[in-house]
């Protein structure tokens, strides 16, 4: 009986050895150090071509919005549609509202100043020129912190990573320009649109063209309280101002100085103060409204373009949805986990998602999980319409100019959504082979790095790495 067993471990250690084996010989064009956890699997079948390290962890980085649009489709519905009010409890007696004014924000990530425009504009036509009463920003749809946890701190003030707030009016991202002086050591400064409600001080030194100094000196942002801003450290002198842009971290803030404004260039002015409304209360009368385009066609763009803003508005959306509290990240989190099991037979096991865009350190998914979730979209993608969404290569989206699957010969016949952090390059989708099936893959790839001196040539391994990977998974499948 023990020879048996030890005869039956040593059979399927040998196995194993012999699936690895191929995949070793991938991971010689990667750099040093390297981590791979990678999966193949023909749609349908039940068991996978290729399960190296298939069951290890990994952040999933953008790759996430896979399972977030999925989660979204199901418990949303491709119809669905984020909806802005404008509502009162009061009435119009003689061009006046009697009440306060409430701009009821429902996490719209793809609002815009022109859509406020609008709605101003249809309560002028109605009559109203005076608000006898506060205007209210109202944002609760969502609770809690508008960052999700595992968030890093720096990139916070980059427009890739604006907080997802309840109020987002022109994707909660503006641009300054900032000038060096004319004479080294004084202050560069710093410009900013008028029509942008946030506010920028400059301590920025200037220093010469040829300055040894300005190496370590770098250029930070300090973000304050109502969309403040001082840039700090220095820059080079240079003829052409430096242009910057930054994530909005006040929504509320940033969303109540445009409708004051807009309100202003109507003519319509109002007697009480701007107040926030975080606490949910019922709804008014509507006297205004907008409407986002359908669930699906932001999720096209979600996934083609990897938007952080509205793969998370969508997450938090989902919690407030299925729940019926106000959405945060644990809501979402929890809902999505839920909604994968009872509607698609998906368990996310110990996966860690608290957010719907990937850009957590926090998030962990393995390779085996996120073929469950490949699996059933292949499966049920007549009536899902998903695939269609996913960025295809050498065609559009984060896959337009994917180096290894273009020298692959793959350009038109893989879509597949990309996942890329500090030293991580994600794969999630589906290739049509040369034989004409169709293949889920994942490909996880972390603990990539160069020596600084090989910086500006750091993706060639990873191109030679995808080039032969995929032109094989082609070829034999």
């Amino acid at each position: 009986m023990r020879f048996s067993r030890l005869v039956t471990g040593l059979t399927c250690a040998f196995m194993l050895q012999a699936q690895a084996a191929p995949v070793e010989e991938y991971m010689q064009y990667l750099p040093d150090g390297a981590n791979l956890a990678l999966m193949v699997q023909k749609v349908g079948a039940s068991t996978p071509i290729i399960d190296y390290h298939g069951k290890q962890m990994a952040l999933p980085a953008s790759t996430m919005k896979v399972v977030t649009a999925l989660a979204a489709l199901l418990e949303l519905g491709p119809d669905f549609r984020f909806q802005t009010n404008m509502e009162t409890k009061g009435a119009v007696n003689d061009g006046t509202l009697n009440g306060d004014l409430v701009a009821r924000f429902g996490g719209d990530p793809t609002l815009s100043r022109q859509d406020l425009r609008n709605m101003v504009t249809a309560l002028k036509k109605q009559g109203i020129t005076h608000i006898k009463g506060n205007l209210v920003i109202d944002t609760s749809v969502f609770a809690s912190h508008d960052m999700a946890p595992g968030w890093p701190w720096n990139d916070l003030t980059q427009c890739f990573s604006a907080p997802p707030a309840a109020a987002i009016v022109d994707k909660n991202c503006f641009s300054v320009s900032l000038y060096s002086a004319n004479t080294p050591g004084e202050n560069a400064f710093v410009r900013i649109a008028s029509y942008y409600p946030a506010h920028m001080f400059s301590q920025v030194r200037t220093i010469g063209r040829n300055s040894g100094d300005g190496q370590y000196c770098e250029l930070d942002v300090v973000p304050g309280e109502l969309n403040r801003y001082t840039l700090t450290g220095c820059m080079r002198q240079r003829s052409e101002p430096l242009p910057l842009a930054f994530a909005v971290q006040d929504g509320a803030a940033w969303a109540g100085e445009i409708l004051k404004a807009e309100l202003r260039a109507a003519d319509i002015d109002y007697s009480g103060h701007l107040v926030r409304q975080a606490q949910v209360t019922s709804p008014g009368t509507v006297l205004a409204s907008t409407q986002s385009a359908p669930l699906h066609t932001l999720l096209h763009t979600m996934l083609k373009k990897s938007d952080n803003m509205i793969a998370d508005t969508v997450f938090r959306t989902i919690g407030h949805h299925y729940f019926n509290v106000p959405g945060t990240f644990r809501a979402g989190s929890d809902a999505v986990r839920r909604i994968l099991r009872e509607k698609a037979g998906v368990d996310l096991g110990n996966s860690i998602q608290v957010d719907g865009s990937g850009l957590s350190r926090h998030d962990l998914i393995a390779p085996e999980t996120m073929m469950q979730v490949l699996q059933y979209i292949a499966k049920n993608d007549s009536t899902l319409n998903y695939i269609s969404m996913l960025p295809l290569a050498g065609y559009d989206g984060t896959l337009q100019y994917r180096g290894g699957l273009h020298e692959a010969g793959l350009d038109g016949k893989v879509s597949a959504k990309t996942g890329s952090l500090q030293g991580v390059y994600n794969l999630a989708g589906f290739i049509t082979t040369s034989s004409g099936a169709r293949v889920a893959f994942v490909q996880f790839l972390s603990g990539y790095a160069v020596p600084p001196e090989n910086q500006k040539t750091r993706r060639i391994p990873l191109v030679r790495f995808e080039s032969r990977l995929y032109t094989d998974i082609n070829k034999n499948n």
